[in-house]
């Protein structure tokens, strides 16, 4: 049988590519890697860690995406979308994204520049120092001979990518380069001067033992928004990854979603679904769940009860459940308030108070002053009947607490935070001569801001309860917001005023209101 000269050259062909893939075994390998980042991470997984590769379906999807991302800045593409990625600590998200996903975009697109940021230098120096190790070893050298690390440029904070090109004898040298790539690594509110990158990576901004800091949440946020925009190559191309595990209400993710922004796609894989099946993000990640869990090996039931145990229930929301409270509401179950249309019998209360928590500051995005109305009724029930809050300058806030004071009559008492230091003393002393005529005292809580979570916990009892009513007005949703997030929501001032009426109503007997 005659084969026609054009199958025998195509033959030939092949056969010569066999040749040459057995004298270079590593050309294979890197042919796999260059189709599949995936592929890449497990084969320089012995270069990025001591423990045996764990699959699980998150790191191929999560590899899937980041893939995505890299070849529009390759093809100078505008960026589809930034990316939000909510994960839980412990998952190899590290790894994936910080450290091998640079190093793999350095081999076919060895011009790319990186920013990358942590909540400090610390863990960010150290995700940049394993890159490093990697593209030092002896083992990518096999298979990218061609890429490495500029000597003049090689610290732990900022190193620069080479490309060498084989010249004459197969010597290697340096190519000429106007555009060089590589890694600066920083922490999240640290300094960018001078450093503009392709792609933005953000891994784990805030410091969970630190989540519930309103100065941290505001400089993570406050870099995220306003400084880090400004470090992009380019506007329309360069993408921001996030990536990070839910720890308060208003952290990045939360002020990036609360934007409502139609180019961000959030990515959000809780450790289990029996509780946090609603916070799967495509939902149809689902589908990979087994036994409600979203990685068997790594997080088994047994494993997440102990991190329950450890993180408590507002840690293990967050960090596992990728939902800055526990299921039900966090420290108070909301949906156990009683709404009520109208006021009770002036026979069924007890005693009433207001009770004002005031703002230092006015105006902007600070502190709200507010003053929470509460009776205690007969039977030992409770009613929240109104809550005025704002944001005034001193004058204006006075005025105000005498024009609610003057509305709620003599029968409702009047209490005033103290807040510490002689400027609260005069504060609280201003305010009581503003009342005269009206009952209203001081009242100076013990502790700092850390024991508002204890001062509420009284309260909160009865609230889970469900011995507490609140009268429908126009306040109810900031208000039950508010608890519902409590104590790792941004504002605590209706909380904290709750916590003060509730117990001035409780620390003594209160003969019954005369009608």
């Amino acid at each position: 049988m005659e084969i026609s000269s054009d199958v025998a050259d195509q033959r030939i062909t092949k056969e010569e590519m066999m040749r040459e893939a057995l004298k270079n075994p590593y050309g294979i390998t890197r042919e796999l890697n260059n189709w599949s980042f995936y592929h890449f991470l497990q084969y320089f997984w012995p270069e990025l860690s001591a423990n045996t590769f764990q699959p699980n379906w998150h790191i191929e999807y999560l590899c899937k995406q980041l893939e995505q991302i890299a070849e529009r800045v390759a093809n100078k593409e505008p960026k589809a979308y930034d990316l939000i990625i909510n994960i839980s600590p412990g998952t190899t998200k590290t790894v994936t994204c910080s450290i091998a996903f640079p190093a793999w975009c350095w081999t076919k697109w060895h011009w790319m520049k990186f920013i990358t940021a942590s909540y400090s230098k610390e863990l960010s120096m150290k995700s940049s120092d394993y890159c490093r190790d990697l593209l030092k070893s002896p083992s990518f050298a096999r298979v990218y001979p061609d890429i490495g690390i500029r000597e003049d440029r090689d610290t732990k904070t900022n190193f620069e990518i080479v490309k060498r090109e084989t010249g004459a004898g197969g010597v290697h040298r340096e190519a000429k380069q106007k555009i060089g790539g590589g890694r600066y690594s920083t922490s999240v509110g640290g300094t960018l001067m001078g450093f503009h990158g392709d792609i933005l990576i953000v891994d784990d901004p805030l410091n969970p033992t630190e989540a519930a800091s309103e100065i941290q949440l505001g400089v993570a946020n406050h870099w995220m928004e306003q400084t880090l925009p400004t470090r992009k190559t380019n506007k329309d191309i360069t993408p921001t990854i996030l990536i990070m595990q839910r720890l308060h209400q208003f952290d990045p993710t939360g002020a990036w979603l609360a934007k409502e922004k139609k180019n961000v796609r959030h990515i959000c894989m809780p450790g289990e679904i029996r509780n946090y099946r609603n916070k799967v993000n495509p939902p149809e990640l689902i589908m990979y769940y087994k036994d409600d869990l979203f990685d068997v090996n790594r997080m088994s039931w047994t494993t997440l009860k102990d991190l329950e145990a450890d993180l408590g229930q507002y840690g293990y929301a967050g960090q596992i459940g990728q939902n800055p409270t526990p299921p039900g509401g966090g420290m108070f179950k909301v949906d156990n308030f009683v709404v009520v249309n109208k006021l009770p019998f002036r026979n069924d209360v007890i005693a009433t108070v207001r009770y004002w928590d005031k703002a230092g500051i006015s105006g902007g995005k600070g502190p709200f002053t507010a003053g929470v109305k509460m009776s205690r009724l007969v039977n030992n029930k409770w009613l929240v009947e109104d809550v005025v809050r704002g944001r005034w300058a001193t004058h204006e806030r006075e005025r105000k607490i005498r024009q609610v004071t003057e509305a709620d009559g003599i029968g409702v008492d009047v209490w005033i935070e103290q807040e510490p230091g002689s400027g609260g003393l005069d504060s609280v002393k201003g305010t009581i001569e503003n009342l005269a005529g009206f009952v209203a005292k001081k009242h100076k809580p013990s502790g700092g801001e850390g024991d508002k979570v204890r001062r509420a916990d009284a309260f909160s009892v009865q609230v889970n309860n469900g011995a507490f009513q609140i009268l429908n007005g126009a306040w109810n949703h900031d208000y039950i917001e508010e608890l519902r997030f409590f104590p790792f929501g941004t504002y605590k001032d209706q909380v904290d005023s709750s916590s003060g009426a509730f117990s001035k109503l409780v620390s003594k007997k209160i003969a019954r209101r005369i009608t």
